[in-house]
């Protein structure tokens, strides 16, 4: 396991040094990511100047929402940027490469890869969790609750993004097609409240595909509208779906022949 750290460590301060080496591209893409949530937040600012709740919903609740989704898919970005990879390496004869080294392959995989624009999402997925906590009067006690939700929802994006990418070891194409439809679908729907939805919509987004348990979850426990049992409950989910990453990342990697295959 210190081994494991050790080599992750190596791997991510390694990414860090090269996406930093072109300071214009860095500070370019930092930049455009801090247009886009600023533009996100705008457009949730004016929907609210001009209604008081969105399905009881005010505005601070939702800044939490999307502050949550924000913050979770950054640390994503930092940590585990290059599952997205997965699908051409498996073409091209990239993942051979990490088959022999002595470290976990997804592990490789995941730290090869840092998104540019995460700084700034981590800068503003943070502040609007701060904004939206005070707005929304939640008590400094819960802070404790609110530090397991965010671990727990981590580990939810990580293992639905590794998930959604080894489908690639069965559909033999470069493009991460599974992975960037979960994706479009958590940046779409997730962003506002899951109650606005059909029952079939919100089942499929808390239990089949649970992205609800990146921010829709947490925010309703810790804003009180969920009772505190909820509050076992995404951890369970949590480790469900890292158990089922592991298995199919490894039965992916069963059929892995190198390239061309």
């Amino acid at each position: 396991m210190r081994h494991t750290a050790a080599v992750y460590t190596r791997l991510i301060t390694a990414q860090f040094r090269s996406i930093t080496e072109y300071p214009a591209d860095f500070w370019t893409m930092i930049s455009v990511a801090l247009v886009q949530q600023a533009a996100q937040l705008a457009f949730i600012a004016v929907i609210f100047a001009q209604i008081t709740t969105l399905d009881g919903w005010g505005f601070p609740e939702m800044l939490l929402l999307i502050g949550f989704m924000v913050l979770t898919d950054s640390v994503t970005e930092v940590g585990w940027d290059g599952m997205w990879r997965v699908g051409r390496m498996i073409v091209d004869g990239g993942l051979d490469y990490a088959v022999v080294r002595p470290a976990p392959v997804m592990m490789q995989i995941g730290a090869s890869a840092i998104g540019m624009q995460s700084a700034a999402n981590l800068a503003t997925g943070a502040t609007m969790i701060a904004i939206g906590w005070s707005g929304a009067g939640i008590a400094p006690s819960m802070i404790p609750a609110a530090i397991l939700l965010f671990l727990c929802a981590v580990v939810v994006q990580l293992t639905i993004i590794t998930t959604m990418n080894c489908a690639n070891f069965w559909l033999k194409g470069p493009s991460p097609i599974f992975a960037w439809l979960t994706a479009q679908t958590q940046e779409t729907a997730t962003r506002f409240p899951l109650t606005i939805y059909p029952r079939a919509v919100r089942a499929l987004l808390t239990w089949a595909v649970p992205l609800a348990f990146v921010n829709y979850i947490p925010v309703r426990i810790l804003t009180g509208a969920l009772p505190a049992w909820w509050l076992a409950i995404p951890p369970m989910v949590a480790l469900v779906l890292f158990g089922a990453a592991v298995l199919v990342a490894k039965a992916g990697l069963r059929r892995y022949e190198s390239a061309g295959h």
